[in-house]
């Protein structure tokens, strides 16, 4: 891989991993679906905006209208909405780590459901991916976690996994952007709907409110879509899915850096070995496809 991939890789984890440990900085002050919800606004007109620029359409094919739905509700009113709103009681770097399962959910997924063929590598980091997520529950569990807000987290998580497996390849054709951007939009829908139904608007101003939501908004939100995109363009979806191995490890440490939140012997070891479990899962699928 090229250095600048590698680079441009790097940096796509760090942007998606600090993304909860602003989003707990923005649900201590602000209703989560309601800051949500105008993040999604904000960004999906950006994303829109500069698609536009580059001249992509809005008119999108039937398989990319489908997929702009379903993602927009699975997740980013469903999966983003829910880890917003566990996000009061729970922790960013276990929300972060709850997350960063999506890769090996959906390896399991293919093999159960599709029955893609995964190889050994593969089963051996399904298995260590299982064995990861025990050792930090099991810390977790015992130190007396909220177990709503735990659940939460997991019906998120399955949602996304749902999502990208219903679209599978239905974002092809370009217009990838426009598709983001309207995703978004469709979220920030979803979302004023819950919102509406649920929150009344008291907002706690401060300047570490306004920097997390503009962080929140313009970097995880906007910036890591692009560096996305220019690396599934540059070196494809298999082998720029592979930085998601970093994920577990760069949640946990951005959130003990900056909200100084605790980690025990057991959380670093399970991180480890789900780092160790996504990363076979995923050069498992780059073997098939090459």
């Amino acid at each position: 891989m090229e250095l600048r991939a590698l680079g441009m890789g790097l940096a796509f984890a760090v942007m998606w991993s600090s993304a909860f440990t602003s989003a707990r900085i923005i649900v201590a002050s602000a209703p989560p679906l309601t800051a949500l919800c105008l993040r999604f606004l904000i960004s999906g007109l950006l994303g829109v905006l500069i698609a536009r620029i580059l001249g992509q359409s809005w008119k999108l094919t039937r398989g990319q209208w489908r997929a702009t739905v379903i993602f927009g509700l699975c997740q980013n009113t469903l999966y983003l909405g829910l880890n917003f709103v566990a996000m009061q009681t729970i922790e960013a770097g276990l929300a972060a780590i709850i997350a960063s399962t999506m890769p090996l959910l959906v390896g399991l997924a293919g093999w159960l459901i599709f029955r893609e063929r995964i190889g050994w590598m593969g089963m051996m980091g399904l298995v260590a991916g299982v064995v990861g997520v025990a050792i930090i529950m099991g810390a977790r569990l015992n130190g007396g976690v909220d177990l709503f807000g735990l659940g939460l987290c997991v019906a998120g998580v399955i949602a996304l996994t749902f999502a990208t497996l219903a679209v599978r390849g239905a974002t092809s054709g370009g217009n990838f952007l426009m598709i983001v951007g309207l995703q978004m939009l469709v979220g920030s829908v979803g979302l004023a709907v819950g919102a509406a139904a649920m929150e009344t608007i008291e907002v706690t101003w401060s300047w570490q409110l306004i920097a997390a939501f503009a962080y929140t908004t313009l970097v995880p939100g906007l910036a890591a879509t692009l560096v996305w995109f220019w690396l599934v363009n540059r070196i494809g979806a298999t082998k720029a899915a592979t930085f998601h191995f970093l994920n577990p490890f760069l949640g946990v440490a951005i959130a003990a850096l900056i909200l100084s939140e605790t980690l025990s012997a057991q959380d670093l070891i399970g991180v480890a070995v789900i780092m160790g479990g996504i990363l076979a899962v995923q050069l498992s699928r780059q073997r098939r496809v090459v």
